[in-house]
């Protein structure tokens, strides 16, 4: 089999796009709103531990391991509420922890806080998922597709079994121009919603409010709901894609106003 030369094209420009916008990103911020790469970093290294390795542990205890809850799983209900909860639960409770952190570092400094530190943050946050779990894993397929093109790829897939085989011939033939403009706006949306977490969090913690931390859970979970949905076949997709594509720009839009009141606030202050 071979993937289109057009699709390939496609997939390659989606995967670039969404590789450089957290760069792009930090660059565009980081005078206005005096970021600081300590604060991008916190954000990487939380989710590097908190969802590739807590997370995944977790999954694979309730999913795997643990005969009695993944019977319970079974259902979709469960599985979708599991799910939701899961990736909340880890990341908030990640994010909390270093937002308090942030928070005593920047205050030695100055008095008043705008949303800098919370926006650095959530690129650092947002743009390590879009690299772990969109930019790394597209490019295994980029280049397995080219191997494909090339009749190398059975060669290359020669440790593998024959089921695994037979996922990366399937995965290859679904791949379209389509499925390129999807994965990039899903991994745009992630990333919006990502920050817009961040600075909630920020705000909490700011505030000293100690009911931020089940709060952000939950606003994270809800968020989650309609990929957990999807991924129990319980919804199309397409709907799916809309919703987050339609909720990240009013979530960007509320953002980017906030953000820049607060910064005109801090100033003054």
């Amino acid at each position: 089999m071979s993937v289109a030369p057009i699709t390939l094209v496609c997939l390659s420009l989606a995967t670039l796009f969404v590789a450089a916008l957290p760069v792009w990103l930090y660059r565009r911020l980081r005078a206005p709103y005096a970021l600081d790469w300590r604060d991008t970093i916190a954000g990487v290294a939380v989710f590097a531990f908190f969802a590739t390795v807590i997370e995944r542990a977790l999954n694979d205890y309730v999913l795997h391991q643990n005969a009695a809850f993944a019977q319970v799983l079974a259902n979709p209900a469960f599985f979708v509420l599991y799910g939701a909860l899961a990736a909340g639960l880890c990341e908030e409770i990640g994010r909390y922890i270093a937002m308090r952190i942030i928070a005593r570092r920047v205050a030695q400094k100055s008095g008043a806080l705008a949303d800098g530190p919370a926006l650095g943050y959530g690129i650092g946050h947002g743009g390590a998922e879009a690299w772990f779990v969109g930019v790394l894993v597209q490019l295994q397929w980029i280049v397995f597709a080219v191997l494909a093109n090339r009749g190398d790829l059975e060669a290359h897939l020669s440790n593998l079994t024959l089921d695994s085989v037979l996922r990366v011939h399937l995965i290859l033939a679904s791949l379209s121009p389509f499925f390129a403009g999807v994965f990039a706006l899903e991994r745009t949306a992630a990333f919006v919603f990502q920050i817009a977490l961040s600075v909630l969090m920020w705000r909490g913690v700011r505030a000293g409010w100690k009911g931020i931390v089940p709060l952000a859970i939950v606003v994270h979970a809800l968020i989650d709901v309609p990929a957990a949905v999807y991924q129990a076949r319980l919804a199309p997709l397409a709907a799916v894609d809309g919703f987050y594509v339609v909720a990240a720009v009013v979530v960007a839009v509320v953002l980017y106003r906030t953000c820049r009141n607060e910064r005109r606030v801090a100033r003054a202050a």
